[in-house]
């Protein structure tokens, strides 16, 4: 199965930080692209919910569409979790390679 790009950039997130040799800079550019693609993600979520609510409040509507979308939106639910916690740590670690420069000028 080939791999999708949310997948793949969730592979080199995790890849990054695992790895020791990672640099501020690079971290930033990391949490940049898990930041926008956060929001990309919170986007499609509001837009499957409010599709889901025009769906469950039109007494004409399927219950497979229904169940179809509302399975659409649980999948939201562990990705936006990961992602979270994966940018989260990436700005921890930039923190942490900011203040360890800063203490390292400061001693100069």
């Amino acid at each position: 199965m080939a791999k999708t790009i949310d997948s793949a950039l969730l592979d080199r997130l995790r890849e990054r930080l695992a790895s020791g040799s990672v640099t501020e800079s690079e971290l930033r550019k990391l949490s940049g692209e898990a930041q926008r693609w956060l929001r990309g993600l919170e986007t499609q979520l509001r837009t499957r919910e409010r599709r889901l609510s025009r769906l469950t409040a039109d007494p004409t509507s399927s219950m497979s569409d229904i169940a179809n979308e509302l399975r659409r939106v649980e999948l939201y639910g562990p990705r936006l979790t990961e992602i979270r916690e994966l940018a989260a740590e990436l700005e921890r670690r930039a923190r942490e390679l900011r203040a360890t420069w800063l203490n390292a000028a400061r001693r100069s």
